[in-house]
């Protein structure tokens, strides 16, 4: 055994929990390969949040084995312990382990590939086993890194499979996560992500700190960096979390708060214990929060929406719609509805066809376009600090704080303080003047 291969599917944390699994791996002296069919041990890390995602798993899982016998194949994230996923590739499939009982992939890889491993010590604090989120990852580039702060989730939406697969909300100690920012910090990262399934309702194991106070001892900590975090739920957004948000320097200028639904039964039947009111309520003190705190900053905020909900009606769906206009959402990111086993909607009669369902997402679409260009002009003249991310066919690719996607020419003589011939300025923040807008990015030039 010498090489591994890891595919992740889905969300930022199960990207962040690959990072620490390929970092444990690599201690072990196992080496990563770019190429799948070439691993002796490959690990799906998989998202259950809709069917076809799943499909492809499938789909990945059966053409790798009847390509290569002898691989070692594990599955770990959202997918790996239901019974039916575990009965359908018992087959296929060497090793089911949920990221939370790490302790189990532990014991394999001693017992199927004899390394001698020390078990992870479990978090006498928190009573679960979240171990594994003390490994130090490997971050998947030098600028950008994604720091967990907690996993699961108590909220059990009904359409949602993560209480399921993740269990209840365990939080991190605040001096862990300190720790581990700071390290990023004095090795020159510039921007840091905070994960959790609901980062609002965090909560220190060691000294009961909230987020809002974990917000500010990070932006407190020494250095030039930017922070952001997903996700939140609208019920768990305090007034005191509004003001840290929008107040804090180094907090990013964009706040992703789901709306999932804009009509009150729709959101009853999802179990979101809120309704449109008090989103609505949220968003202008957030809006309200940025201009006291940051007046001379533009803000972004984006959301989630869910169409074709069980029983969800033509007129509830325009509940949606008014809520995206009177809100004017920078980004929405759109799901049609897939039902879940193991969850309360799974037992809802999916009674909104597939082809209504794309109808309804590019209607709405048609909203968010309007509301994305519009917020997007703002930009035009102004200069703004841009991440540059890549480099591709003469020009530089970043995001701005607001999540803004930037597209900047190259100049020919291009950063001459750098080595001769360089232009790469990728991991760096910039100033950038943007000279242009559309619906979806800006363009602009470097100062």
């Amino acid at each position: 055994m010498s090489t591994y291969y890891i595919k992740t599917f889905g969300c930022q944390m199960n990207h962040s929990d690959s990072e620490r699994m390929a970092s444990f791996l690599e201690k072990l002296h196992l080496e990563p390969t770019s190429k799948i069919n070439e691993a002796d041990l490959v690990i799906f890390n998989t998202c259950g949040v809709r069917q076809m995602a799943e499909n492809r798993i499938y789909g990945q899982v059966r053409n790798l084995k009847r390509n290569k016998s002898e691989v070692k194949i594990i599955l770990t994230g959202c997918i790996s312990q239901r019974k039916d996923v575990q009965r359908r590739m018992k087959d296929k499939i060497d090793l089911f382990f949920s990221i939370n009982d790490f302790s189990k992939f532990e014991n394999w890889l001693n017992e199927n590939l004899k390394f001698k491993i020390s078990p992870q010590k479990d978090n006498a604090l928190s009573g679960e086993n979240i171990s594994y989120l003390s490994i130090n990852p490997k971050y998947s580039n030098k600028y950008q890194a994604y720091v967990p702060i907690m996993t699961g989730c108590n909220n059990f939406c009904s359409y949602c499979v993560v209480p399921h697969a993740r269990g209840r909300e365990v939080s991190r100690p605040s001096e862990e996560v300190l720790a581990e920012i700071r390290e990023l910090v004095k090795k020159g990262y510039k921007q840091i992500t905070l994960l959790g399934q609901n980062v609002n309702s965090y909560k220190s194991p060691s000294d009961a700190m909230s987020f809002s106070e974990l917000l500010r001892k990070v932006n407190d900590l020494k250095g030039d960096f930017w922070i952001q975090f997903v996700s939140s739920h609208p019920k768990d957004m305090s007034d005191e979390l509004i003001e840290a948000l929008t107040s804090l320097s180094k907090v990013c200028e964009n706040v992703h708060l789901p709306v999932q639904a804009g009509d009150d039964e729709v959101l009853k039947n999802m179990n979101r214990r809120y309704t449109q009111k008090h989103y609505l309520g949220l968003i202008e003190k957030i809006k309200k929060g940025f201009e006291k705190n940051k007046p001379e900053k533009i803000y972004s905020i984006t959301s989630d929406i869910i169409v074709g909900f069980p029983g969800e009606t033509v007129s509830q769906l325009e509940e949606s719609a008014s809520v995206m206009k009177k809100c004017e959402f920078d980004m929405v990111f759109f799901g049609q509805f897939s039902p879940r086993p193991e969850t309360v909607a799974w037992d809802m009669k999916d009674d909104v066809s597939d082809e209504e369902k794309v109808r309804r997402e590019k209607y709405l679409n048609e909203i968010l376009k309007k509301t994305s260009h519009k917020n997007n002009k703002k930009y035009v003249g102004g200069v703004f600090d841009v991440i540059i991310e890549r480099e591709k066919s003469g020009f530089y690719f970043g995001k701005t704080r607001t999540l803004k996607n930037v597209k900047v020419a190259i100049p020919a003589n291009c950063h001459p303080e750098l080595d001769s011939g360089s232009r790469d300025i990728i991991g760096t923040i910039q100033k950038v003047k943007i000279t242009k807008a559309n619906v979806w990015s800006l363009f602009g030039e470097l100062v």
